[in-house]
């Protein structure tokens, strides 16, 4: 495995690459938007996690616009349809919004927010996402907070489509997922069903919100490696292959969270590190919704 850096990046089943760290705009006051996403421009990042619920699609594209001398293909934009549009009409519209607002000219990866309206609608807007790929409006799409049930689900509405539209690759391709993973709350069904089909992890709250701070074995890392409990939870993401997605608005953390190449956790302190507890913190959990909820 060649050694991580902050240029890493993930090859994706679209035949696109995502770099490996992503910076996160979950509750990134639209105001702000622009000043930190230019931060972490200069920080290093090259990966920028939004959505159209978080309202700061315009402010993260006026950054990526005019806050580095990187070409925009070097640069990669995350949005979601939000939980309230998963129809083949509400996709539909939100990806023209999301390029309105950004401006970007194309969307690097478009995610499905949630696992909710109910079967057909989920076909509908799985199916809006593959058109916007094929029309080029989009480069990769996705899912978020998917449960496994929701992911096979998706796997026969691909062949549905496929069947449909005219025969392989006309279903689309699952390139990418985004869930809520941290050392407490591992989702080893969901990452052993992506693995088994090359569809790469993005990880949200992967600092868990600071409510693991001082948790022993996270402090004994931190300590031996002279680095906060935060790089130690960044660290364990990337090296679990994980896309780890942190989120800060002061500027000493949005430079500190990209500063963990300069050390390595141990194969064993990595396996030691996971818990096998369920203990989201993000409010929600989609991943839990039965099918038809």
């Amino acid at each position: 495995m060649a050694a991580l850096t902050i240029n890493s990046k993930i090859k994706l089943p679209s035949g696109y690459e995502i770099p490996q760290l992503g910076y996160g705009l979950y509750q990134t006051p639209p105001e702000d938007t622009e000043k930190v996403s230019k931060l972490a421009l200069e920080a290093g990042y090259t990966h920028f996690d939004s959505a159209a619920f978080y309202d700061n699609e315009d402010g993260a594209g006026r950054a990526i616009r005019t806050g580095t001398k990187l070409p925009r293909e070097q640069i990669f934009f995350t949005s979601k349809v939000p939980p309230g549009s998963v129809s083949y009409d509400g996709a539909k519209a939100t990806i023209d919004q999301t390029l309105a607002k950004s401006e970007l000219g194309y969307v690097d990866l478009m995610l499905l927010h949630a696992p909710y309206g109910g079967s057909a609608n989920r076909k509908g807007a799985w199916r809006a996402l593959v058109e916007a790929v094929e029309a080029g409006k989009v480069r990769s799409i996705g899912v978020s907070n998917y449960g496994v049930q929701h992911l096979d689900e998706l796997e026969r509405h691909i062949a549905e489509l496929e069947a449909e539209r005219g025969g392989p690759g006309k279903g689309g391709v699952l390139s990418a997922g985004q869930w809520e993973i941290h050392p407490w709350c591992a989702r080893r069904d969901i990452t052993d069903w992506c693995a088994a089909r090359g569809v790469a992890v993005q990880a949200y709250t992967p600092l868990v919100r600071g409510k693991r701070w001082g948790d022993p074995a996270l402090k004994k890392l931190a300590d031996k490696y002279n680095k906060s409990e935060a790089q130690v939870l960044i660290r364990w993401s990337l090296q679990k292959g994980f896309i780890p997605l942190p989120k800060s608005v002061t500027p000493d953390r949005i430079r500190s969270n990209a500063d963990v190449y300069d050390f390595a956790l141990t194969p064993e302190e990595v396996a030691g590190l996971e818990t096998d507890g369920y203990a989201p913190v993000a409010g929600w959990d989609p991943t839990v919704a039965p099918l038809e909820a």
